[in-house]
This record gives structure tokens, C-alpha cells and sequence, in this order.
């Protein structure tokens, strides 16, 4: 037969008049006595068709009703069967199919079996699902399956199977409202509450904590709100501690005529009240009714009694902790500052994010505080811990450290307070502590140390002043995307010595570029120490596509070609380096704005500036973390190995400002010449796109003689300002290294066991051109490299004298 045929119709007398067309789905299923039927885990709800709902017992009509209902029907012992199956599916995404006995409204006796075939259908996030099936009886009962016959003995099974199952269910949930839900829930063959209440104390006054299945209860109902000594059977249960059964409206009325008419609009035939006990103290009361008469027998009450002390633990456990997500987001809002209105001329964008271990806020924060000077300090840092006293220690540094900066002090001068004012109330006495823990008498033997980093900025100009307390060093993250990580002078931790010094350090920010400072959990979490840990995040701000805001400046250094416009740059960095700071890797330049420049601080960024900025923070906590997932289970889920905080500060400009430049300053001590392999690396990492391996060998040799020159031959301190200008391949390295000293190189002759003089013939033979430039006060050398040259010309550049010795 060939396949194209159209195949004969057999038994076609049942078909419609249309032969080519098949009868609607929901004919063919009546026929064969099979029903639908969707069950919704997210609402609770189940949704049946005529078929479906006579099968499970129910009136033989299409209707929606609860989980509740639904599962009192099936047999205890299969309901926990197929709930298994049901996950494995869900999780497997594949089908479920399982054997149910469904039993009578009493739960005696089986009425018949039936088989069910579901899909679930996972929602969006996976958190929910739903499950869509037929439903079919069938007359035999599955191998090594119960014979269909009256259950006999079964009840303290399936009591054992229900309460097994309550148990796991509520101690998943995780508070009041879930509690609630996972409460309403619970039913069993003959034994299925339609609704439930639970009933707490204020005061003098009943209130109402929750309720299910009873759709009049409200805040203006008079049952959410009564005096303790109403006649209420919930009210009696808790002045007495003892439960309340009441099997029949009559019994009902009897007992409690007062409260009889406020009960008997919701139609119910029996009620239980039992107390909810904690360590002793009865902290609630829960009502359970019943649409059909219950007897309340030993076995009933003991089941209600068992599920009354794990409702009030699972009460208890989740007031607890909506108690500590409600001192948390607290916490967080007194002592995590908003960053406030916008910056002229600077985005700013900070994240916090806690371990997740209880309490949700740590000893990391960071701080934005105006200035009396019109300028901004931004400020970050970690108190040791991660418990209440260091989040306490963390709200009481901040605010120190806002007062002093408020006052006017200098970046140097507020640290050495707040490390005198840490040291203050770490050692001091606790007068009055309860804590006996400690044999000082009182003396709170907990003595905490922070970092911190504090950095003033003037918006206008890009100058940072920055002081270091043992925090991890900012990273600068260039307009091109070249990241570079600036060495900062610091000092011990605030905490450890009240008469520690805090140099400053000062480098400026130029337009387009993005200073980041963050807390150590950044950088090592996931195993990192801090080296590991810096090259990640460098990798992650390297491969991060800017929103292409806030480019380079077209700055005078920018356009300096020649060897005037750079050694000017130089001069103004030394110059505005010694008038202003106090430690030895103070560095600065461009403290004014260029020649013909408006000042940047007259732009405004574009809204895109700050939408990239804000990008770039959730980039680099996603990056370290990765996205919480609903799939990660067990005790360490949610937890995470420190606190992370993280500042981003860009100075911005116009979109036209754009230049191809990136620009280094660094300081290197006389008294610290193991800064010397710092200086090779940092100018490494400047050219780290640079296309001709040997040009950056050739550059970071010549820099380590330049500085080493100065070190050995000077008593002061070497500058070194390095530049690179131009477009890729074609670009242009410019590096200066400029001292105190007014002796001008001259060029030697070694022998062939000489240790030294060779300085001016490497830079004859490796640089394009090269040069010294004499100053008022000291000197310059510079060279020069061009990406792709591939030769060296030799050229003198700045008037050397081949007879000094370099």
C-alpha cells in the first residue's frame, strides 16, 4: 500500500456524518469513561470535569475545588506513593502515572481504583508547577497492590503516613502565611477539615493571626478582634491551655450561646480548638471545622493534639524568622546609606550584599557624604565579624566617620580619629552587661579591628585624595577598558593602634575612567586569595562592554606630542603631589583642567552613563556569586562565604570627549626600592594590548634603570608618568621618570665587568626617541616607543650630555 493513500476508516458507523473529521476530544473521553482533570500547585487547586469528579466521588459535575478535598479521597498509603512520583516527574520533566484506590466521605472503604496519567507543566522559575491528565477507572487492581475491600486496620497507618507527611511539610515552611497554607492542607481519608483558624493573644484581646477557608473573617469581623474572657471557645482555650471539641452545631450551641450566632454562617457540623503550646506557654489557639459530623474519638484527638504541637513549633519557628528579616531590612535601612542626588560631573553606583547565614547585614559597608569643601568623600570598609556586634560596631564607625568628615578634616586626619575612636569602645567595659561569660569583671574581651578606605574627590577637577586603613587598593578601570590596579599608601587597620598615621595618596580621575573600591569578599570569595582574586575581577571589568559613556577627555596630556607638553604634565603632578599630601607615593597630575577646557563639572552624564554604571555593579556580583537558583537545596543554599560591598565611582563628560589615551602616575620611595618590581608590573599591565611583545620588554627594562638611577644616585623620591596615545597599532608610549636631583645624566663607556653605567646606551639602542629635560627643581627623562616601529632610531630628544654618567 503506498503511504500517501488515505487509509480506510474502521468501525466508522460511530463518526459523525463528516467522515473525514473526528469527534470532539471530550466525546471521545466520555465514551470510554475517562475524565480531565488539571491540578494548579500553585493555587492549591484542583479543576475536574463531570467524569473526573464522579471517578474521585465527588458530585458527578464539572467544578474546581482544593487539594484538600481532593486527596481526602485517596487512600493515604497511595497519595504518598504518587506524591513521589510526581516530583520525579516534575524534575525529570517526564510523565506520571500511578494506581489510586479512592475511598468513601469515612474513609472506610474503597470504592474503586483508578489509574491516573498526568505531564506536569513547570512555570516560569520553576518554582511552581502544574499537572494535566486523565483520569480512568480500572478493574483490577495493579500487582502486589491492596485488594479492593473495606479498609479494616488501616487507620493507625494511615494516621502514621499523615502525620509523617504534615511533619515534613510544615517544618519546610518558612513563615506564617506558608505555615498557614501547609495547614490547610492536611486532611485525611474521614478525616478532612474544610477550614481552619489560628487565633493569638495581644494584651487583653483575641486576634486573629490567619485563617482558610473562611471567607467571612476580616479586620472588621468581630471575631478578629475580642476580649480574652468572651464566651469564645478560642478564647478559652488559651486562658485555660486546654482543647475545646464540639461535635455537633447543637453541642456548639449549648456550650456557647453567646458566640453561636458569629459560627453558624459558615455551616459547619463539628469543631476542635486546641491549644498551641511552646516550651510550656500556650502561645495561640487552632480551630479546625468540619463540613460532616466527627465524633472526636481517642484516635482523632490524638492526631489533632500531635498536629496542634508541630503547627505551633512551625508558628513559632516562622515568627522567629520574619522577626530577624524584619530587624534585618532595618538594620539595612538605618546603616546603609541611599546615595543621594546626583553628582555634577560623577555616577556613582554601590551594591551590598550580606552572607546570607541569619543575620542579613554584616560588618561591610560604605558610606557617600558631602563635604563643607563642595567636594565628596566616599568612603568603605569592613569591620571584623559577621555577627550583631560587628554590624553594632559597623553603624557607630560610620557614623564617626561621618562626623569627622562632616567637620572638615582631611582624608589622613579622619582616619587616625576613627581608629582612636574604634579603639576607644572596643577596649573599654561593658558597665551594667548581664553577660557573665567573661572572668574580666565585665570587660568586653572582644576587641574588633576594621579597613577602611576613604577617598575625597572633587567632582570638577577628577582629583582623589585617598587614605588607606589595611583595605584592599582601589582598582581604576580606563576609558578603553585597560584596568589597572593603583598602589595606595596606607597604614595598620582602625582599631589596632590608636597613634597609627594614615598617609595620603593623590591621583586624579580622568573622564571616562571607573575607580572601583570594594570590600575583601569581592575579591575572595569562591576560594580566591587576593591575587586570584584581583585577577578575576580584572578579567570581568576587561571583558565588560561599556554603555559607551563617559570616554577619555581630550585632555592636554592627551594631545602633548612632543616632549614639552609631557614634561609639563609631570610637573604638575610633582607640584601638586608635595603641596598636598603626606605620604611617599603621593602622585599626582592634572589638578587643574586644561588650557581652553569649561570644566567638566558643567555636563551632565548621560542617563545611559549611569544605567552602564549600575549594570557594571550587578556584572561584577553576579560574576563572583552567580544567580541564586531554586534547584540548590540543603543547609548551605542560601549562605555565602562573607559580606561584599561594593562602591563604583566614574567621572563623566560628554559623549564627544573622547580620546584614545590612558595615563598612569606612581610613586617609588627611597625607602621602599622593592616598589621598583611594582612599577615593571603596573607598566606591564598598562600594555597589556600593546602588539609588539619585545616593545614591552624593551619599556619595562628601561623604566626599572630609569627609577633604579634615581633611587641609587638621588636622595629623593622617583615619579613615574607613563602615556600611551593614539589608535591601535599606530599608538604612541611616552614614559617620564622625574626626580629632585639637578645633576643631568652623561652618557659612559663600561667595560666589559662593569655593573653599572649602561642606563643611556640602553635607551640609545630600545627607544624611538628619548630626552632629558631639566627642571627648576630637578629633572626629567622620558623616552619614547611607537607601537610597530620596529626599529629604534636612537634620536636624542632633550639635550643629554654623553659625558654624564646615567
Amino acid at each position: 500500500m503506498r503511504t500517501d493513500e488515505p487509509r480506510e476508516q474502521v468501525g466508522d458507523a460511530s463518526l459523525p456524518p463528516d467522515r473525514d473529521s473526528l469527534p470532539p476530544v471530550s466525546a471521545v473521553l466520555s465514551v470510554i469513561a475517562t475524565g480531565l482533570w488539571r491540578w494548579d500547585n500553585a493555587t492549591g487547586t484542583v479543576t475536574l470535569d463531570a467524569e473526573a469528579a464522579r471517578l474521585l466521588g465527588l458530585p458527578p459535575h464539572a467544578q474546581t475545588t482544593t487539594e484538600a478535598g481532593v486527596r481526602s479521597r485517596f487512600h493515604p498509603v497511595d497519595w504518598n506513593e504518587i506524591h513521589g512520583i510526581v516530583q520525579l516527574a516534575v524534575a525529570e520533566g517526564t510523565l506520571a502515572e500511578a494506581r489510586l484506590r479512592i475511598m468513601d466521605e469515612q474513609g472506610r472503604r474503597v470504592l474503586r481504583t483508578v489509574r491516573s496519567r498526568t505531564k506536569p507543566i513547570v512555570h516560569e522559575g520553576g518554582s511552581t508547577y502544574e499537572l494535566l491528565g486523565t483520569i480512568q477507572e480500572v478493574s483490577e487492581p495493579s500487582p502486589g497492590s491492596a485488594a479492593r475491600s473495606p479498609v479494616t486496620g488501616d487507620w493507625r497507618r494511615s494516621r502514621e503516613a499523615f502525620l509523617l507527611d504534615a511533619g515534613r511539610a510544615l517544618a519546610e515552611a518558612r513563615s506564617t502565611k506558608e505555615v498557614l497554607r501547609v495547614a490547610a492542607g492536611l486532611s485525611m481519608p474521614g478525616f478532612s477539615p474544610d477550614g481552619l483558624a489560628v487565633f493569638g493573644a495581644k494584651a487583653d484581646r483575641l486576634t486573629l493571626v490567619g485563617h482558610h477557608g473562611h471567607h467571612g473573617y476580616g479586620h472588621d469581623d468581630p471575631l478578629a478582634s475580642m476580649p480574652l474572657d468572651t464566651d469564645y471557645p478560642a478564647a478559652e482555650v488559651l486562658r485555660t491551655g486546654r482543647a475545646v471539641y464540639l461535635s455537633s452545631p447543637a453541642d456548639y450551641r449549648r456550650r456557647y450561646p453567646t458566640a453561636w450566632p458569629l459560627a453558624s454562617r459558615f455551616e459547619r457540623q463539628s469543631w476542635a480548638f486546641l491549644p498551641l503550646i511552646v516550651a510550656g506557654r500556650t502561645m495561640g489557639a487552632w480551630m479546625a471545622a468540619f463540613t460532616y459530623p466527627v465524633s472526636f474519638t481517642p484516635d482523632e484527638r490524638s492526631v489533632l493534639t500531635t498536629v496542634a504541637r508541630m503547627l505551633a513549633q512551625a508558628l513559632s519557628r516562622a515568627g522567629v524568622a520574619e522577626s530577624e528579616r524584619e530587624l534585618t531590612e532595618g538594620l539595612q535601612r538605618s546603616m546603609l546609606p541611599v546615595l543621594g542626588p546626583e553628582i555634577p560631573g560623577m555616577s556613582v553606583a554601590a551594591r551590598y550584599v550580606p552572607t546570607g547565614g541569619g543575620l542579613q547585614v554584616g560588618g561591610d559597608w560604605y558610606d557617600v557624604i558631602p563635604l563643607p569643601s563642595g567636594r565628596i568623600a566616599f568612603v568603605i570598609g569592613d569591620v571584623q565579624g559577621h555577627d550583631v556586634r560587628a554590624a553594632g560596631l559597623m553603624g557607630q564607625l560610620r557614623i564617626a566617620l561621618r562626623a569627622y568628615a562632616s567637620e572638615g578634616h582631611r582624608p589622613d586626619a579622619v582616619l587616625s580619629r576613627a581608629t582612636r575612636f574604634l579603639s576607644g569602645i572596643t577596649d573599654g567595659i561593658a558597665y551594667g552587661s548581664t553577660d557573665t561569660r567573661d572572668d574580666h569583671g565585665g570587660a568586653a574581651a572582644d576587641p574588633r579591628f576594621a579597613t577602611c578606605l576613604y577617598v575625597e574627590a572633587d567632582p570638577a577637577t577628577g582629583v582623589l585624595e585617598i587614605a588607606r586603613a589595611g583595605h584592599p587598593e582601589p582598582v581604576i578601570r580606563m576609558s578603553d577598558g585597560t584596568v589597572l590596579q593603583r598602589p595606595i599608601a596606607g597604614g595598620l587597620p582602625l582599631g589596632i593602634d590608636p597613634d597609627a598615621d594614615y598617609p595620603t595618596t593623590r591621583l586624579v580621575l580622568d573622564t571616562g575612567e571607573t575607580m572601583l573600591i570594594c570590600t575583601d569578599g569581592l575579591i575572595e570569595t569562591g576560594g580566591h586569595d587576593l591575587e586570584t582574586g584581583w585577577t578575576r575581577i580584572r578579567e570581568i571589568l576587561e571583558r565588560y562592554e561599556d554603555g559607551g559613556v563617559g570616554a577619555a577627555s581630550t585632555v592636554g596630556a592627551a594631545g602633548a606630542t612632543g616632549a614639552t607638553g609631557a614634561t609639563g604634565a609631570v610637573g604638575t603632578a610633582e607640584a601638586a603631589g608635595t603641596a598636598d599630601t603626606t605620604g611617599a607615593d603621593a602622585a599626582g597630575a592634572g589638578a587643574a583642567e586644561p588650557e581652553g577646557h569649561d570644566g567638566f563639572g558643567a555636563y551632565e552624564a548621560p542617563p545611559t552613563g549611569d544605567d552602564s554604571l549600575e549594570a557594571l555593579a550587578d556584572t561584577l556580583v553576579q560574576a563572583v556569586h552567580g544567580p541564586s537558583s531554586h534547584h540548590t537545596t540543603g543547609p548551605l543554599a542560601d549562605r555565602r562565604e562573607d559580606d561584599i560591598a561594593v562602591l563604583l565611582l566614574r567621572r563623566t563628560g560628554r559623549p564627544d570627549q573622547r580620546a584614545h589615551t590612558r595615563r598612569t602616575m606612581l610613586t617609588i620611595a627611597q625607602a621602599e626600592p622593592e616598589r621598583v618590581a611594582g612599577a615593571r608590573g603596573h607598566l606591564r599591565d598598562l600594555l597589556h594590548d600593546w602588539s609588539d611583545a619585545d616593545q614591552i620588554d624593551s619599556a619595562v627594562l628601561l623604566v626599572s634603570e630609569m627609577i633604579t638611577n634615581v633611587l641609587v644616585h638621588t636622595d629623593g623620591d622617583a615619579l613615574l608618568v607613563a602615556e600611551v596615545t593614539g589608535e591601535v597599532d599606530t599608538r604612541r608610549l611616552r614614559v617620564e621618570v622625574a626626580d629632585g636631583s639637578d645633576d643631568l645624566p652623561h652618557k659612559r663607556h663600561p667595560g666589559e665587568l662593569a655593573s653599572s653605567g649602561r642606563g643611556l646606551v640602553l635607551m640609545e639602542l630600545l627607544a624611538d626617541r628619548w630626552g632629558v629635560d631639566p627642571r627648576g627643581e630637578g629633572k626629567s627623562i622620558w623616552f619614547e616607543l611607537y607601537e610597530g616601529s620596529g626599529d629604534s632610531s636612537g634620536e636624542g630628544g632633550g639635550g643629554a650630555d654623553p659625558d654624564a654618567a646615567l
